[in-house]
Formats: structure tokens, sequence, C-alpha cells
């Protein structure tokens, strides 16, 4: 019989498995439970939204002419012959549903999720072609206090992290409608008078979306695009003062920032600030958390004009800075000692897991594989469990041994605790009154039929 091929992950994919001491999903789980811990501080809501739209949503809201809507996003009609895209992002489905849910009623709305994205990229340190991201977003406010209160919620969360040495804050402004088409016209006359010099994919840009060619990464671009206007010339005198008081509330609020005029956003919907986290320690995908103000986007989904705000964070390349987070260890491992002691462990499992206490139960194997189980799972205490026994007078019981682990460093403690618990459900007996050496022994009576 021919062996069965077993088929290999799709390329730009990933496995995680925790409980290892080497383990990703250890940090990545840490980095989403973070993240939700100082949501909630900012009064940040949980959202829901698909993971897959209609294509018009992510054309409509990333543009045509972006590599991502024209080479990476997952599109597929489906069997109804609607063309649907696997989301690339957040903030697209988040503002359809702020029109389509009527969720206007509740601006200015705070809301945050955290979940996969898909693009078809090349795969590298990083990044994958299914990957995780953060996202938080200020919906229906247009003051300059919003994009403060985002940028203070990310630095405190890179801050709870650990990972916001050698981590900085690039800021720019966008200006506003008037301040950024002064600019882009001053910015295609600069490229146009330069036109022979630059590479294909700027000329082309230059039609399309001027604004790209600033971050061009091509050499013959940069002596051009380090040369072209900055918007502080452009900017009107509204367009300023936003921009001074988010830097003022930056300040404020010790965030340090630097000011980076080449930091830009090429779609005409984004507005006023525009900023990136970013860390020496990837190499040169260094943003570790992006985002600005895209007072546009609504307008362009067939919403009213809503002015918003929002980042995204991607959770692989934070959780590639943290340290190694200290997996937690059960609290109790239950051990039957043979097969006819397994049914009273599983009652006892039971009842201290609805107490709340964190156990497992070494079920597999002789007693000796049990409790070496036991031992690998470096739980703070153990109970072994004894088949039932009949006594004399007609009634039967089962033994019971409670120990906590010599390197709990409150040993007598723990066991008072589980004994304390296993009280409440069962008529415990023992010729001990305490422990003794972080050990207690008993037996728990049967009930007779």
């Amino acid at each position: 019989m021919a062996k069965i091929e077993t088929p290999r992950p799709v390329r730009g994919t990933q496995d995680m498995l925790g409980g290892t001491a080497e383990a990703f999903q250890e940090r990545f789980a840490h980095v989403v439970a973070t993240f939700d811990r100082v949501r909630k501080l900012y009064g940040f809501q949980r959202v829901e939204v698909p993971v897959f739209e209609s294509t018009a949503v992510f054309a409509r809201s990333l543009g045509e002419s972006t590599d991502v809507v024209s080479k990476e996003m997952y599109t597929f009609e489906d069997r109804g012959g609607d063309s649907i895209t696997l989301r690339p992002e957040f903030t697209a489905g988040i503002s359809r549903a702020y029109i389509t849910e009527g969720w206007q009623q509740y601006a200015p709305l705070k809301v945050a999720t955290h979940g996969p994205l898909f693009r078809y990229e090349r795969p590298q340190k990083g990044r994958f072609r299914q990957f995780h991201q953060l996202d938080a977003e200020i919906l229906g406010a247009g003051e300059p206090a919003a994009d403060v209160e985002l940028l203070v919620l990310a630095d405190q969360l890179l801050r709870e992290l650990g990972v916001s040495e050698g981590v900085t804050l690039n800021l720019n402004t966008l200006g506003d409608a008037e301040s950024r088409e002064a600019w882009r016209a001053a910015l295609i006359a600069h490229f146009e008078a330069h036109r022979g010099e630059l590479s294909e994919e700027s000329i082309d840009r230059l039609a399309k979306n001027p604004l790209r060619i600033l971050d061009s990464k091509d050499p013959r671009d940069r002596p051009i695009a380090d040369s072209a206007p900055d918007i502080d010339a452009y900017l009107t005198d509204e367009a300023r003062s936003f921009f001074d008081k988010v830097t003022s509330g930056l300040d404020a609020a010790g965030v340090a920032w630097e000011r980076n005029s080449r930091l830009v956003r090429g779609l005409d919907y984004y507005r006023h600030t525009a900023f990136e986290f970013i860390t020496d320690r990837l190499g040169a995908q260094g943003t570790v958390l992006g985002g600005g103000r895209y007072d546009g986007l609504i307008e362009n989904l067939g919403g009213p004009s809503t002015p918003a705000v929002g980042w995204a964070a991607g959770i692989e390349r934070l959780a590639m800075l943290i340290d190694q987070p200290v997996i937690e260890r059960p609290d109790v491992t239950v051990i039957p000692e043979n097969a006819g002691a397994e049914i009273y462990a599983t009652q006892i499992i039971a009842t201290l897991r609805r107490a709340g206490v964190r156990c497992d139960m070494a079920f597999r194997g002789n007693a000796k594989r049990r409790f070496e189980l036991a031992t690998k799972a470096k739980s703070k205490s153990r109970i072994v469990v004894t088949g039932d026994r009949e006594l004399a007078d007609g009634t039967s019981n089962f033994g019971i041994s409670i120990r906590a682990n010599q390197d709990h460093e409150s040993g007598d403690e723990m066991v008072l605790m589980v004994l304390a618990i296993l009280k409440q459900r069962f008529q415990i007996e023992s010729h001990l009154l305490a422990p003794q050496g972080s050990q207690f022994d008993a037996t728990i009576g049967l009930p007779t039929s």
C-alpha cells in the first residue's frame, strides 16, 4: 500500500504550540493579553469584524494603484458570483461597519481588536502571508487630543511589553486638505524636473501617488526625494496649530518623539498626523507599530464626513522583541495510583477547578509513569489518590496524600488551601491535625449505597 503523503503547511503560514519553554505561542499570547489589559485602561471597547469583505471595501480604502490591492490581496469569486477578499488590514472593515451598522450614534467611538490578516507577499523575518495584528481606532473625533490618546496608548503598550528601549516614535504632519494639495503640487513639479533620473517605479508613482516617492528605497530616487520640499512651507495656520497640539500633548504625557518630515501616507484621505514606532532590532523591517489620521476614508466608502485616527501593530514582530514570559505552572497535579482510583481523582480535580484552582491530571501509564508526568508538569503541589477499600464496618473510603513541591515558597499554606476546598465537598478524616513537612495524608469516606 502506498504511503499517504501528508500535505505541507502553506508557505507564509505558521503553527504555534504553547506550554514549552521555547514556545513562540507563549510570547504571542503575552502580547495579546497585554494589549487587552492596556486598551481597557484607555476605555477602548473590543470590536469584531468579518475576516472577509466585499473586495470594494479594500479597493476603495487602500486605493486601486497600491501594491496591496494590485498584487497582495487574496481575492476570489464566491459561489454567488461576488468578489470577496480576505482582509489585508482592519481599518477598512471597521470603517465599513461604522457606516452599515449605525455606529455613528456612539461617536466618538474608541474600539480595538486583534486577529489574522492576509497578504500575498514574500515571507521574511516577522512577516507572513497569514499574519496577526493589534488594532486601535477612534472614529468620530477630529480633535488633536484623539491622536494624543492613541499615541500614548501605543507608548504604554510598548513599555508594558518591555520593548520600548530602542524604539523611536517617528512623527509627521500631512496637513489638512488645502495644505496637502499645495504640497502635492510642489512635489509633482520637483519630481517632474528630475523625471529622467527617477526609477521606473517612481515614474509610475508620479502619475498615481507622488507622495510615495518620498519613501522610495531605490538608490536612484534617494537624492531627488531627499531634496524635495517639506510640507512645512505649505501648512495652513489651522494645520500647523493641529500638529502643535499633538506634539504638546505628547510632551505633556512624557512620550518621546522625533520629527520625520519624509514619513508620508500616499492616499488622499489621510490628514494631519502620521506616525511609526521604529526599532533597529528587526533589520530592514523595523516598524513595529504605525498609523495616522484618515479623515476622508469613511466618506470614500459612502458614509458621512467623519474624522478618524488609528494604528496597527504586528503581533509577530512584537513577540520577537519581548523576553520569554514565565509559563504558569498548575497549582495541583492529581495522580491516580491505578485505574481504580481514576474516578475519585476526577471528582477531586473537578472540585478544585470549580473553585478556581489550576489543575492537571496524570492519567497515562502505570504509577511510575504517572509520577514522572506529574514531575514534568512542575506543579506547585500534587495529590496522590489511591483506590477504594472496604472497612470492617462495611463502609468504604479512598486515600489521598496532599504534598506541596519542595521548591514552593509557601508549602503548608498551599496544602491547607487545597484541603479547605476539598472539605467543602468530601468527608475527610486524618490522624494529622495539620500538614507535616508540607504534606497531609487523609482518607475520604464514600457514601453507602
